[in-house]
This record gives structure tokens, sequence and C-alpha cells, in this order.
């Protein structure tokens, strides 16, 4: 995977030659202009070679990929590009070293330091180096490395092979399902109905789920029953009128001769040709591992609906061809639950055993392979089939246990998955290709988070600027496409819908990490189970090591250090990550007992992200405002209380995140501190996310000047500052979040000045007493049309706020925490029509709460806790169609007796947790107590595989 390197070193020479580095370089080296002329000539060239490079890369035959001298050759390539982007990261840091001294220095005195002069000339000296290696390397490769292919044709004609290979595959254990009972019975009736119209029937999820073997079940079942009937593998590339064709001679394989006269016909004749062939026919076609929609469209896309009970039948892996299924009728493959997945295990590696039963000294590290395999059909089928053939013994099952991830990676008995997997990298774009290997990256079983990795894969370099899109937007629709495409899992999504985390199947992961060693991208360091750490490591996460491996090891071209083993000795890895590693552009320590961030932090000139979240550090050093380069700062919830002052130096700082949480509940009134920043916040135009900052009358003035800002906590906030601040935030329009925290509960927020309020907003979280008017103030009438999370807490409203906030259609979330002390809250018809989360939470008056038929009609979940006057079981929940889940939290005896003699909730599945019961371990989800005993934000946190999923009342 070259081509990302190479992006990269194409990217960072793009800056170097950018306008503002030029500005930068001409009055710092005018006594060195023909210095700086070749340096930067040769840049240009480079990066020419570097493109032309990728482009070639990209369309290289993947039969090379397992060629050693191409290999070789590959691995010089990859050294080259480093070796260039460390060179262009030396003179940036050399212009902006100078730069920060003075520039009006430099004008008057011109440029003389010794030390610089020389530094400019290795620089330089280094670039010439570079581009004689990329010159020898074209040279090389046309004498030394035989090339598989000679044009894109038979590129495209090997993978069709390997996919119509893998197709083979999958079809030939179609009669051997397992797991599958219920996705069979669907594809059974949608392919053997009566209805008329024609259906489109899609099967999708990640390769390895048996989508192929399912659908060729079905379709050997009901292929007889229809007019005539085909079967055809499409594959990422393909040719329309070869597959045409083919399908062509397919259907007409049972009956009449296909005309001969299709050999020569041209595309559009051949489509019109089948198009009135099927006109009057009722038939059954498969098209089998679809990677884009644009394939549909080239082979049946034109073929008139006709009204005879015709199906096509689709499997794919991307989720986004899903959406040409007819309605109702995408069907969704999931990895095996556990039994399922022991049962095909068996049946595998013990195929000639009665009842296909495990010997009892192999079960343990049997269950614990079948369980590393993650309920995967290919995966467990494969290793099954290779343990089949292997000794029964505990010493061999132990073996290879142990030795699983290199088993997948090298053993040919276990191809099949790797050329699944690895068919869906091979077509990913460059830059996700880098996004997916550094997920592989993180620890197994680790959730991904949506915001954390889109920040680090901007500092990495991974993500393209795209129109006026930000980066944090294109980079969010690189996750998308990994989900999309299957390469990562969604764990959780908000209310919105979008992904909130995600992680990577183990078995994918395996692989991937095979993958990042060998192409130099990075290093998942795990004790007693890691690669090798050299001097050419540039991305490592540290899982777990049995001692302090950093500050004995000599790491010069680290990228990206990100540890998560918490019980590492971490007194010194700062210390050593600047001395040694000084191009770093990720310093992920969150969770370690770091106490102080040294001074040589500052000299980290490459640093883009720092992450010391759950840290015990108190301040930063003054030398923090020397990390020019720096994007993310992530502070949260450490001991600091006080930025300093040069943080306002930091000029391209997107994100801020610096509070600290003192009530985890949330349900004091403070819950979080932000942090003071005492003068110049303004200074900071490229913030995006300021969380979470201290109210004061200066910085509040300042917080208008921070125009990109989409992301705004602010604490302690007076009620004399309310008219300064509605002033300032006139002017931040591109506000998607808002998080007010007054200053003490008994002040009142007053947002009745905001005349023009930011028309983006999506999140509103109100702390505090909201002045008389609120709800109709232009806040909310203006800003309130694209709402989609509302959070009012400590308000304290004597009057029913649901009547004044019921126009907001488009919420999604709404919760209520102290915020209304009156009796009774109807939710009537029509009102809030999205709403998927309802959380109503110490309301001390509240004894009736009704929900009249029309209301919230796609409401899924409802928490409601520490509603102490209620006295009955909410009127109307039966008519929530929609819900899912419902909590009654810190309910009282009497209400459970309530509950469980309520015939209304019958049919709903529902938790509790009586008042001040503490349930631990096992107790949490004892089925006979049927109860919760803590919060959550979405059901997606609740363990639901621990036990029974729900319980219902019978």
């Amino acid at each position: 995977m070259a081509e990302g390197v190479i992006l990269l070193a194409v990217t960072k020479i793009g800056i170097a030659l950018g306008n503002e580095v030029i500005n930068k370089a001409g009055p710092l080296f005018r006594n060195v202009k023909a210095q700086v002329a070749e340096l930067q000539g040769g840049m240009s060239r480079i990066s020419c070679e570097l493109r032309l490079m990728h482009e070639f890369l990209c369309t290289m035959d993947v039969r090379n990929r397992k060629d050693q001298a191409y290999g070789v050759w590959m691995e010089e390539v990859r050294k080259v590009a480093h070796r260039i982007e460390d060179i262009v990261d030396e003179y940036l840091h050399l212009v902006g070293k100078r730069h920060e001294i003075g520039w009006r220095f430099y004008l008057m005195k011109g440029f003389k330091q010794p030390e610089d002069l020389l530094s400019l000339t290795q620089i330089v000296s280094q670039i010439k180096e570079a581009e004689t290696s990329l010159v020898h390397l074209f040279k090389a490769r046309e004498r030394w490395v035989p090339m598989a292919n000679n044009g894109p044709a038979d590129n495209s004609a090997y993978i069709v092979e390997r996919s119509q290979h893998l197709a083979s595959t999958s079809r030939s254990i179609s009669e051997d399902l397992v797991g599958v009972e219920e996705n069979r019975k669907k594809l059974q009736k949608w392919l053997g109905d009566h209805v008329k119209e024609r259906s489109i029937v899609v099967v999708y999820g990640m390769g390895g789920l048996g989508k192929t073997a399912l659908a060729a079940n079905v379709y050997n079942e009901k292929r007889e029953k229809y007019d005539c009937h085909a079967w055809v593998s499409v594959s990422q590339t393909y040719s329309p009128i070869d597959l045409l064709r083919k399908l062509f001679k397919e259907l007409h394989r049972d009956g009449e001769t296909a005309p001969s006269e299709i050999t020569t016909m041209d595309l559009i004749n051949i489509k019109g040709k089948l198009s009135k062939f099927l006109e009057q026919k009722r038939y059954l076609i498969v098209l089998d591992d679809v990677w884009k929609q644009e394939a549909f469209s080239d082979l049946l896309g034109e073929l008139a609906p006709n009204t005879k009970g015709s199906r096509i039948v689709i499997t794919t892996r991307n989720d986004d061809i899903a959406r040409l299924a007819s309605k109702g009728r995408a069907l969704k493959s999931e990895c095996l639950p556990d039994d399922k997945a022991w049962l095909l295990f068996r049946r595998k590696a013990f195929r000639r055993e009665e009842d296909y039963e495990c010997p009892t000294e192999l079960k343990g590290y049997s269950e614990q392979i079948v369980a590393k395999c993650k309920g995967l059909p290919l995966a467990i089928v494969s290793v099954g089939s290779l343990l089949f053939v292997r000794e029964k013994n505990p010493t061999e099952w132990k073996r290879i246990h142990d030795q699983l991830g290199w088993e997948l990676a090298h053993n040919p008995g276990l191809d099949d998955v790797r050329n699944t997997l690895y068919l869906s990298f091979i077509y990913l774009p460059s830059n996700l290709k880098s996004c997916f290997l550094y997920c592989s990256l993180f620890p197994e079983d680790y959730i991904l988070h949506r915001k954390i990795l889109i920040r680090l894969w901007i500092a990495e370099g991974f993500v393209e600027e795209r129109g006026h899109s930000t980066l944090e937007e294109v980079a969010e629709g690189y996750l998308n496409d990994l989900v999309h495409r299957n390469m990562l899992q969604p764990v959780e999504h908000n209310s919105s819908n979008r992904i909130r985390s995600c992680k990577m199947h183990d078995i994918v992961r395996e692989l991937a990490i095979d993958l990042s060693q060998k192409e130099s991208f990075g290093l998942a360091y795990e004790y007693g189970n890691h690669g090798i750490l050299d001097t050419n490591t540039r991305r490592l996460v540290v899982s777990k090591c049995s001692n302090d491996i950093l500050p004995d090891l000599q790491l010069p071209r680290l990228r990206s250090c990100i540890i998560f083993d918490k019980a590492m000795p971490s007194s010194r890895i700062l210390d050593s990550g600047a001395a040694k590693s000084k191009y770093i552009v990720v310093l992920e320590l969150r969770g370690l007992s770091i106490e102080k961030v040294p001074s040589a932090v500052g000299d980290l000139f490459n640093l883009r992200y720092l992450g010391l979240r759950d840290s015990k550090v108190k301040f930063l050093p003054k030398s923090i405002e020397k990390l020019s380069n720096l994007l993310t700062l992530d502070i949260f919830n450490d001991m600091i209380q006080e930025l300093p002052q040069g943080i306002v130096k930091l000029k391209n700082l997107r994100h801020l995140l610096a509070e600290k949480i003192v009530d985890p509940s949330h349900r004091d009134f403070i819950c979080r501190n932000g942090m003071r920043i005492q003068k110049d916040l303004s200074k900071l135009t490229n913030l995006q996310t300021l969380n979470t900052i201290e109210a004061r009358e200066d910085s509040i003035k300042e917080l208008g000047g921070l125009k990109q800002l989409r992301s705004l906590r602010i604490s302690n906030l007076k009620e004399t500052h309310c008219a300064l601040f509605c002033k300032s935030l006139l002017k931040l329009q591109l506000l998607n979040q808002l998080h007010i925290t007054m200053n003490n509960k008994y002040e009142i927020l007053r947002l009745n000045e905001l005349k023009t309020p930011p028309l983006n907003l999506q999140k509103l979280i109100l702390r505090g007493r909201l002045a008389e008017g609120t709800f109709q103030s232009p806040l909310f009438k203006k800003g309130g049309k694209k709402l989609c999370g509302l959070y009012l807490v400590w308000s304290c409203m004597p009057e029913d706020p649901l009547p004044s906030i019921s126009g907001l259609d488009n919420l999604t979330e709404l919760h209520l925490t102290r915020a209304f002390v009156g009796k009774k809250l109807i939710f009537k018809k029509g009102w809030f029509p999205k709403l998927k989360n309802l959380k109503l939470r110490d309301l001390p008056s509240l004894n009736k709460l009704k929900i009249n038929e029309g209301a919230m009609e796609n409401l899924q979940m409802l928490q409601l806790v520490n509603l102490k006057k209620l006295k009955d079981v909410p009127a109307g929940l039966e008519f929530l169609a929609s819900l899912q889940h419902v909590s009654f939290l810190h309910i009282t005896e009497e209400f459970l007796v309530l509950l469980q003699e309520c015939s209304r909730i019958q049919h709903i599945c529902w938790w509790y947790s009586t008042k001040d019961q503490v349930l631990q371990g096992n107790d949490l989800y004892d089925l006979k107590q049927n109860n919760i005993s803590q919060e959550f934000h979405s059901w997606s946190q609740f363990p639901f595989n621990a036990i029974a999923k729900y319980c219902t009342i019978q």
C-alpha cells in the first residue's frame, strides 16, 4: 500500500510549496534565494514523479503483490516516500522556527545564522538525493521487476477470476447452512410468493457472512418454478457486455437455444434483445457479489418491470446497494450467535464424530478458537476444516489457538478467508486504505468513537480537502464509507442516525494488522504477541506491555504514539518522545498517570494531536505555545484549571477539549467545570470545538471572533453577562452545538436578545432557569428549525413546557431534568413526530404523565427516572407502536406492583430499578430480579447479550 505513503508525501510537499510557506520563507532566506529556488524546484519535480507513481500503483495488477521482486521494489518506494516526508518536515520546521523569532529581524539583518544555513544546505542536498533515488527506482523496476499484466484488462480478468472462484466456493457449501434459518425463510417467501410485480431482493453484509451460500441455497430450490433463471457473478471489475452475454446463455440453458448472433452484438443491441426476451417471462436472476450500484444499471437497468412475478436477487458487501431493494426486501446478513457458531465449527472440525461431538480435552481450546472467529461463517468453516485434518490432541489445538492470527495471514488452507477480505481492501481508495489500516492498530474489540477517530485521521493527513466541506465533514464521509463497505461495524448511532461509534471485526483486524506490518504502516504492540519495533516504525499503538518500552528505544521516524496500557510507567514517555521522536504527529496518552508535561514537548514541531484526557496533569508548560501545527488539544477531565496564555498562539488549533467532570451522572447543577483563558481568545480563528470555557467578561467578548466555531460549551455564565453573550453568539453562525450552564441554579438565563441565532443549531443544552418567553424567542422560532436534540436541565419551570416546544418537528431527542415543577405532562397528537429518545428525570411534583394517540409516533426509547410522585403507569404507552424499550428507574415498591399488574404494557419491553437499590456484578442483570440500576444514553449501551434481551410481562 505504498499509494497511501506517496499520497501523504505529495500532500506535505503541497504545503511546503503553498503560498503561506513561500511568503514566510522569502524574507527569511533572502540572502540564499538560489538555494531556496533549487529546493522548491526539486520538491516540485518530486511531487510530479510521486503523483505519476501513485496513479501507476493504483492501477497495478494485484498479482504483482505476491511477487517477491515487486515486494522489495515497493518497500524501497515506501522508504523513499517516507524519507521525502521527513525532509519536507525538516524544511517546514526550519521556516516555522525562524519565522517565530520574527520576520522583521531578517528583513534588516538577512539570513546569517550559520546553523540554519547549514540546515538549509543539508535539506537541499537531501532533496537532490531523494530525486535521484526516485529515478533509480524507476530504472530498477524496468530491469528487475516483472509485471504481471500489460494493461487494465488483464488485471480486471484476474480479479473476476478470483471473485468467481470465491463465489463458486460459497455456492458449493450452500447445502450446509447453519444459523440462517430466519433469513432463509424470508428469502424463500420472497422468491416463492405470488406477488405479480417484479421485485428486487438485496442480501447484504460484510464479506464471509455466507450471503452467496444463502442465496444459492434458495435459488437452487426455487429456480424451477420460473420460466427461466440465471446466476451471474459480477465482482469489482466487470465487462458489461461479457456479463450480458453470459446472462443470455444462462437464461436459455433449460429451454430454447440462445441466438448465436449475441456473440457479435454490441452493448445496445444485446440489451434490447435481452429486454424483449424477458418481456413476457417470469424470470429469476441473481447478480452475485455486486460492488457498486452502477453494475445493476449496466446490466438490468433497462429492463421494463413486468407483472409476471419476476425476481432479481443481488448479493453485496456494500450497504448502499441495499437501497436498490424493493420496499421491505433488503436482507441484512449478520455474524452467527455463539451457539450457532459452535455448531458450525463442530460440523466442520468433527464431521466424523457422532453428532459432531467435540472431545472433552479439546473443548476449551475449541471454544476459544470459535470465539476468535466472532461468528464469521467463512472463518469458522475454514478454521474448522483446517483442524479437521490436524491431530486431535490438546497440544496441536493450543498451537493453532496461539497462532491463529499468523495462520489466517499465511496458511494456504485459509486462502478463501484472506482473499475474501483482501478483495474488499484492494479496491478501497488510497485515503480509505490508510484510515482502515489505522483502525486495525487499536486493541481487539476496541470501540472507535467517531469524533476522536476523525480528529486522529485529520492529524495524520489522511483526509483530503473537498470543495467547501470541512476536513471533519470529509472524514465523517470516509467513516460512513468504511461502514457501508462493511470494513467497520457500527456499534452505536445517535438519535439523528449518525454513527457515534464503531469497531473492527477480529478476523478482519488480524488480517489488517498483517497488512499494516507488511506495508510498514504501523505496529500494534501487545506483549507476547507483537511485531518488531525498529528505527523505521512510524506508528505505534501499545495495548499491553510488560515494561516501559519507550525510553529505551530509538524511534526517530515515529509519527504516532498511542498508549492504552494504563499500568505502563508513564513518567518518561513525554520526555522520550520529545528527545527521540521529533517528527511525531499524534501523541495520545489518555488515562495514563501523567502528572507533569515537560517543557520539551514544545519541541515537537510536527505535533498535531495531543491527548492527555483523564490524566493527572495539573498545568501545561509555557512551551505549549510553540506547537504551531497543533490541531487537537484534548485535556478533558484533567486537573488543569487555567490554560497558559500562550495557548492563543496556536493559530491552527481546531479542537480544544478542556473541562473537568465533577458529577458523572450530570444530575447536580454543577456537573462540570470549564477552563479559564485570560485574554486574546479571538486569535484562535480556526477553532471549531471549544469545550468548556469558563465565562468571564473578556472571554465572552472575544467569543464572537471565533467564526469557525461549531461546538461551544460555556460554564458559570452570569445573568448580567447574558446580553454580552448574545452579542457574541450573533457572530457564530456556523454553530451547531451549544451548551450553556449558568453560574448557579437561581440566576436566570436570558437569550431573548439573540435576534439572529445560528440557523444550523442541532443540539442545545440549557442548564439553569430560563427567562419568561424563552421559547418564543428567535433562538427557538428561527434557530430551532434544525434542532435535533434539546436538553433542559434545572429550568424549574412551573408551566408545562411541552406546548411551547411542540413545534420543534425535527427533534429526535428530548431530555427534561429538573426542568418542570408542575404536576402534569401531556403529549398531544401530532407533537414531536420524529422524536426517538425521551428522558424525564427528577421531576419532583409530576404525578401524571399522559401520551395521546398520534403523539411521538417514532419514539423508540423512553426513560423515566426518579419520578417520585408518579401515581400510575403512564397512560398511552400502548399507542407508541415504535417503542422498543422503556425503563422505570428508582421507583418505589408500590409503583413496581402497578407495573406488574398493568395490562396496557404487556407487549412492551421494560426494565426497572427500585429506589436506593444498588446491584453489583452478575446480579445487575439477574433474570429473577428483572431490573437495572443505571441510566444509559442509548439502548446500544445496555449489555443485552449478558442475559435474555428483555423482560415482558406474560
